[in-house]
């Protein structure tokens, strides 16, 4: 009878089993793996996982929040800006004013004392005198300061330096040209600095000659915000105000109501009647003379040959008679 080995005696097939067992045993750890794998990446979402992958998964997310918290910062300061620029409000302001004065030399004196009051200037003063050398009227231009505008409009217009006669005011908000250019002179000199760093470091003459054109392009169109920015600056700064000062008309007084009865009204209505009568003979002979000397000038000369006429049968019939 013949016995069957045990496995701890036939060596070959237990290698065989020992190697089935093993790959069973990849393959299950294989399918762990994978499911551990996820539910590590999922931990890791949570904030739990310690493995490599889970430190790959998380630092993009750290590097995400990293730049969302950048990006919050910068709208945060953006809006922060914005409000700033809102508080800083642009505005250009002007009016004009006209006033009557009996005296308009002292109501000009009023008006520069009240400029000084508010630390402003006259940019523009014109005066007319009349035959006598006095004021008539006056042009004056005003800058005050903005802040200033309303208080000195009103001090212009409660009747205490004169009469006003008309007022007017208007506002023209800038602050979004103000903003623009001071971006785009920002962004030109940045450029201007670029080219310059270019031109440093040239060699050629040819490169250098073409940067140097691009740079004084580039320089002309900052020499041009930049004089945008100083208008903007001084107009917002700086309210205009014209006044027009005028003087008032002075008043006619009224005609004495004459007499109707008495010797000066009987002696001027003599003189007026007179005075009629004179006007009206005149006008009849100047009427007449025209034809008066048409009649002079053909009538005498033919009076004259008429009576010429006359004369000459009497002179014949003399000698006649006489002889006989």
């Amino acid at each position: 009878m013949t016995r069957r080995p045990t496995p701890m005696q036939t060596p070959g097939r237990t290698t065989h089993l020992l190697a089935a067992v093993a790959a069973a045993a990849l393959l299950s750890l294989t399918a762990c793996s994978g499911g551990g794998s996820d539910s590590g990446t999922a931990t890791t979402a949570d904030g739990g996982g310690a493995g490599g992958s889970a430190g790959d998964v998380a630092a993009p997310e750290m590097a995400d929040g990293a730049v969302a918290s950048d990006s919050d910062a910068s709208k945060a300061g953006s809006a922060r800006n914005a409000v700033d620029l809102v508080e800083q409000q642009a505005v250009i302001r002007n009016g004009a004013v006209s006033l009557r004065s009996d005296d308009v030399g002292k109501t000009r004196f009023d008006v520069q004392a009240l400029v000084d009051q508010h630390n402003g200037t006259i940019a523009d003063d014109k005066t007319e005198t009349d035959k006598t050398g006095k004021p008539l009227r006056s042009r004056m231009v005003l800058r005050v300061p903005s802040d200033d505008f309303d208080a000195v409009m009103t001090a212009l217009g409660n009747g205490e330096l004169a009469d006003l006669a008309s007022t007017s005011s208007s506002a023209e908000d800038v602050t979004t040209q103000v903003i623009d250019v001071e971006a785009r002179i920002k962004a030109q000199q940045a450029s201007v600095d670029r080219v310059r760093q270019l031109l440093a470091r040239a060699e050629s003459i040819r490169d250098i000659m073409s940067i140097e054109a691009e740079l004084s392009n580039r320089q002309a169109q900052l020499d041009s915000l930049t004089q945008q920015q100083a208008y903007l600056a001084d107009q917002t700064s700086l309210a205009t105000i014209k006044v027009s000062i005028e003087r008032k008309p002075s008043a006619t007084p009224a005609p004495e109501k004459d007499d109707d009865h008495g010797f000066l009204a009987g002696l001027t209505a003599g003189w007026d009647g007179l005075r009629a009568t004179v006007v009206a003979v005149l006008t009849v002979v100047g009427a007449v003379l025209p034809f008066a000397v048409v009649g002079l000038l053909v009538g005498v000369p033919v009076w004259l040959l008429i009576r010429r006429l006359r004369r000459e049968p009497a002179a014949v019939a003399a000698p006649v008679s006489g002889g006989e």
